[in-house]
């Protein structure tokens, strides 16, 4: 493969991920609603720290701060969109 293959797999990755990403924000909010209506809290610490111990799990050692990084951006971008949405 050369430079541009590469770059070509990173765009192809990078649509998949924009797509999957769009679909969690759908739920987010549809999970923000459900918070809302039975009173409960947008931000849950514990559930977040289990979801981070879970992904770390399912990653290779050398990455797996790389994937605490990105999801703890994820989850601070689901709790904006989810307190917009209320």
């Amino acid at each position: 493969m050369n430079l541009s293959d590469y770059r070509q797999e990173i765009d192809r990755i990078d649509r998949e991920m924009v797509r999957l990403f769009t679909e969690r924000m759908d739920i987010a909010s549809d999970i923000g609603r459900y918070k809302k209506e039975n009173g409960l809290p947008v931000h849950d610490p514990q559930r977040e720290q289990e979801k981070l111990a879970s992904l770390a799990g399912q990653t290779r050692e050398e990455f797996r701060p790389y994937v605490e990084g990105l999801y703890s951006a994820i989850f601070e971008l689901s709790r904006a969109w989810q307190e917009k949405n209320q």
